[in-house]
């Protein structure tokens, strides 16, 4: 694995999060969206790879201007610092201080009534875990599965501030093949179990598709598993928009072929990069991942 590739870590860490816990509680959100601008400054010079990437989706993927891209550069950040607030803002119970609104979501409620079970398709872009409360009663059956650095990470902020949760997470470690047994016992027990369909840690098992005009990397075993168990597939991005709202979007993906020299994940893949190329370009901002994501 090369330098630019990523490690299984997200940015933003314990500290980061606990900082802004407590900067919330002791002085509210506001405070905590003014702060950002200081964070910002310091992020810039002090995450070189992070900026590189950045500065290469603004100019090569995106098509901006030096002016333009060094703006844009500074809103990226501003808005990753933002969504990380609203959400420890939202897990410390501040739920009535944000609007929500929902695409397709009686269609989503509608695969999760089903007692099928499903497997829920993400990415690095906008809040995904955000709309987690807005589960009902299904979000005890929803199980995340995370990389180990971010499960860890996820854990001890939990446990060190009491933070009621629903659902469940699945940590994976490249050692053993634990989380595989635990993602078919979930499915197997018609629950609900969520990727993140943009990263990938297993440099031998990759697919490739076009995204944004180039030509990207994305996890094979994720699709491989998602286009052969006989449960829903369902794309779902939540993404933020003025005035604290955020918009829930939500995709049914389409049962794809098992002809004899097809590849049914290729073609699975295919329809997420299409939904997912389509949520990049209505927000790009809101696009989180510092690393050299294409080839």
């Amino acid at each position: 694995m090369t330098t630019n590739e990523w490690k299984g870590k997200t940015r933003g860490g314990t500290f980061g999060y606990l900082f802004f816990i407590y900067l919330i509680k002791y002085l509210g959100i506001n405070a905590a969206y003014a702060f950002l601008n200081i964070v910002i400054i310091h992020f810039v010079p002090f995450a070189p790879k992070a900026t590189a990437s950045v500065w290469y989706y603004a100019r090569r993927i995106l098509k901006l201007g030096l002016f333009d891209s060094v703006i844009f550069l500074f809103r990226n950040y501003y808005r990753l610092g933002q969504i990380l607030i609203d959400k420890v803002a939202i897990i410390s119970d501040q739920l009535d201080k944000y609007k929500f609104e929902f695409d397709n979501y009686e269609k989503f409620i509608g695969i999760l009534g089903n007692d099928t079970g499903a497997i829920i398709i993400g990415a690095h872009i906008g809040n995904w875990e955000i709309g987690t409360p807005f589960f009902d009663d299904y979000s005890r059956k929803i199980n995340i599965v995370l990389y180990d650095a971010e499960y860890e990470k996820i854990k001890k902020i939990i446990e060190r501030n009491a933070f009621p949760i629903s659902y469940k997470m699945i940590p994976v470690n490249n050692n053993n093949l634990e989380h595989v047994f635990n993602i078919k016992s979930a499915l197997d027990n018609k629950e609900y179990v969520c990727f993140q369909g943009d990263r990938y840690v297993n440099k031998d098992k990759l697919l490739t598709c076009t995204f944004m005009g180039k030509q990207a990397k994305f996890p094979a075993g994720l699709f491989i598993l998602a286009s052969r168990v006989r449960v829903p597939v369902v794309f779902y991005f939540a993404m933020r928009e003025p005035s604290r709202t955020y918009r829930f979007h939500f995709f049914a993906a389409q049962p794809v072929s098992h002809k004899i020299g097809e590849k049914p994940e290729q073609l699975l893949l295919e329809q997420y990069v299409q939904v997912l190329e389509s949520m990049v370009k209505k927000y790009p901002e809101q696009w989180f991942n510092y690393y050299k994501f294409w080839k």
